[in-house]
């Protein structure tokens, strides 16, 4: 059985599992620094007196006389490489690790120095302890393999021996088991070391599917009334929907106007108030981006996940993006999530020479294949303390990181989730692109900033969603039978009394092309849309109890009127197009009903296409993109084709609910690509190494 001890964030050695109330296992609490406490508080635990920061301008003192000389004093994950690499880049390692908090082992595997199972062994043999190896099959339920992930170690009972420990150290994890093992000379003969990648890696090879079964069913076992998988829109909707027929066929067969007019009154008071919030947005200037207040040294490990599902054209391109990330290489966890069964994608990945940031996480073909099920699986895998999710086209400013913890430095405990502005880059490539660049920069450099401002519940975008990892894991992570897995977690946060804010670094992606893969993505979107509206609306009054009166009708707004809209537009248009047929714009109204009823279609049209142009005229001139309004006039046409696909996603609501319809990516016209710098990132320590001295560290 898994005990904990985590090589990044514990300072003892394998406290014991708990129980719940109800029987079951639970991980020990984990003990993490908290990188917003002061640098007092957050500094870890070092053999020697941390570096001081040093004034601009001026350069550390030079190591490599005293390493000549051998009385550098190293620590023992460094210690253990004596021999293997020259002693000036040891000393250049132990001057970078100091700067940035972490181990001198973690500073030379980020620079491609060393290979992580050669430190591991060089650890082994600097301390006198075997080399650990694993069996295939391991004792370990789904729980314990996530408890073995998280803690970085395995404890298994030996006749003879009691608890034996095979312990994957690294960085400070070295030092606090050198320190054990002075305290306790036992420990010795009752312990084996390991890579920590090479546990991960087995773990996921030989365990991955009860990983992956767990990924698919937690949430519908933990949290049932917020799973789409128990979702019958049939049997959901059946009843409300045979009632509200037989009122409306009641009505219209007695008074056909005063019926039509109360149920445009209802729909226009809705529509109205959705126009309004919309409205009021564009009143609203988004706040710049604080600035980062964490030097190097506090800055937490940050895990980055990718899912990936044939993706091989763009691998290129994702991984110069993911390379410019300006943050430590030690202290980034980068996960690539493939399906087991891409062949194409996962043999590109093997073609390439990824640095060791990057880890390549396989997904079981178990549950429905969807993007959620896939990030619920590479989720134990993470080491990090914040996380990130980006989709395989995505191309992220290189700040983005540090912008999200700014955030999170400001917002306090209760903010759960940072969303980054999402911005289309190919929208020159056709009409639909272009439409679709006008629609991104309206929602986020408009909406989204308000909602956040006006403390509302915010349905995530796809990709950028920046979370706490433990408040994640603490609300279910992502629901696996959701489509639109961002617009639901995000109600789901609010729910649960976690804030999301807004942050003016964006994320440039590519939008598709043509029309017919823009309707399969859009008939997915508003799919996943209707589950979320089903999932959240199960029980009206749980729902207002939760987010209070103000923020559920704030969620309905926002989550309902898009689809509803899009839905009668045409009705709209074609009430719109008979009186224009018969004359009646410009004739006279035979009673007061049919005015009123013609005063509010107009009504609707007018501020919906008003306020749908004033919206996006404001995120053209924030986005920049005033210079592709001409295809305003288009609008209507692209309105249509909404109305086309969400009618197209009711249809496979009822027949295929959780189908996830993949958007074919690497198709822009434009090149997109961009300068990619060197996946090593870390040249500072090659260059001590070949006679230069080492880089001033950057102030905080």
């Amino acid at each position: 059985m898994a005990q904990a001890h985590d090589t990044h964030a514990h300072d003892g050695f394998a406290p014991g599992w708990t129980r719940t109330q109800e029987g079951e296992r639970q991980w020990p609490e984990e003990v993490t620094i908290d990188p917003f406490a002061d640098a007092e508080a957050a500094a870890p635990f070092e053999t020697a007196p941390a570096r001081p920061q040093l004034p601009p301008g001026t350069h550390p003192p030079d190591t490599r006389a005293g390493a000549a000389a051998g009385d550098l004093r190293l620590p023992p994950e460094l210690a253990a490489l004596r021999g293997l690499l020259p002693d000036a880049t040891l000393a250049a390692a132990l001057v970078r690790a100091r700067h940035l908090g972490v181990g001198g082992d973690e500073v030379l595997i980020a620079a491609g120095l060393i290979d992580p199972d050669a430190a591991s062994a060089a650890l082994a043999d600097h301390l006198g302890l075997p080399r650990a190896t694993l069996p295939r099959r391991l004792p370990l339920d789904a729980d314990g393999v996530r408890g073995a992930l998280r803690t970085g170690m395995l404890a298994q009972a030996d006749p003879v021996r009691g608890a034996v420990f095979t312990l994957c150290p690294r960085g400070h994890g070295a030092r606090r088991l050198t320190r054990a093992m002075a305290q306790d000379p036992g420990l010795a003969g009752r312990t084996s070391i390991l890579a920590p990648e090479r546990l991960r890696a087995h773990l996921a090879r030989y365990a991955g599917p009860a990983l992956t079964r767990q990924a698919a069913f937690d949430l519908r076992r933990r949290m049932p009334e917020f799973s789409a998988a128990l979702l019958s829109p049939v049997r959901i909707l059946a009843g409300p929907l045979l009632l509200a027929a037989a009122l409306l066929a009641t009505g219209f067969l007695a008074t056909p106007q005063t019926t039509f007019l109360i149920v445009q009154g209802l729909l226009s008071v809705m529509f109205l108030g959705a126009i309004a919030l919309r409205l009021a947005a564009c009143f609203i200037t988004p706040e710049p981006d604080s600035p980062c207040r964490l030097g190097d040294h506090h800055l937490p490990i940050y895990t980055v996940m990718v899912p990936l599902y044939r993706e091989a054209a763009v691998l290129p391109r994702l991984l110069a993006a993911l390379a410019a990330l300006d943050y430590p290489p030690e202290k980034l966890d980068i996960k690539l999530v493939v399906e087991e069964d891409d062949r194409q994608t996962r043999e590109a990945l093997r073609r390439l020479a990824l640095p060791a940031r990057f880890e390549i996480i396989p997904v079981a073909a178990i549950g429905p294949r969807t993007k959620p099920k896939a990030l619920n699986a590479a989720l134990p895998f993470a080491r990090g303390q914040f996380l990130v999710v980006y989709d395989a086209e995505d191309i992220p400013e290189p700040g983005q990181l540090r912008a999200a913890l700014a955030a999170f430095q400001k917002g306090g405990p209760r903010l759960a989730c940072v969303q980054a502005r999402l911005a289309i880059d190919n929208g020159g490539d056709s009409w639909i692109s272009r439409q679709f660049s006008l629609e991104y920069a309206a929602q986020f450099d408009v909406v989204l900033p308000a909602v956040a401002a006006f403390g509302l519940p915010m349905p995530l975008g796809g990709t950028s969603n920046h979370f706490r990892r433990s408040v994640l894991e603490g609300v279910g992570a992502w629901d696996p039978y959701n489509v639109t897995e961002d617009a639901d977690l995000g109600l789901r946060l609010a729910r649960k009394g976690w804030r999301t804010e807004v942050i003016a670094s964006t994320t440039h992606e590519e939008a598709p092309v043509h029309l017919r893969p823009w309707l399969r993505q859009r008939t997915r979107w508003m799919k996943g849309w209707a589950q979320t509206l089903l999932v959240h609306g199960r029980d009206p009054r749980r729902l207002v109890r939760e987010l209070g009166a103000g923020q559920a009708v704030g969620a309905t707004l926002l989550v309902a009127f898009p689809f509803v809209a899009a839905l009668l537009h045409p009705l709209c248009v074609a009430v719109l197009c008979w009186d224009m047929a018969r004359g009646a714009l410009g004739g006279t109204v035979s009673d007061l009903p049919e005015l009123l009823i013609s005063s509010l279609s107009y009504t609707n049209l007018a501020f919906g296409y008003g306020g749908a142009v004033v919206l996006t005229l404001c995120g053209a001139r924030r986005r920049g993109l005033l210079s592709s309004a001409f295809v305003l006039p288009t609008l209507t046409l692209y309105w249509l084709l909404l109305s086309i696909a969400t009618l197209l996603a009711m249809v496979e609501l009822i027949r295929a609910p959780h189908r996830w319809n993949k958007t074919e990516h690497g198709v822009a016209a434009r090149k997109r690509a961009r300068a990619a710098p060197a996946l090593a990132g870390d040249r500072e320590v090659r260059e001590d190494a070949a006679g230069r001295p080492p880089p001033r560290p950057a102030t905080a």
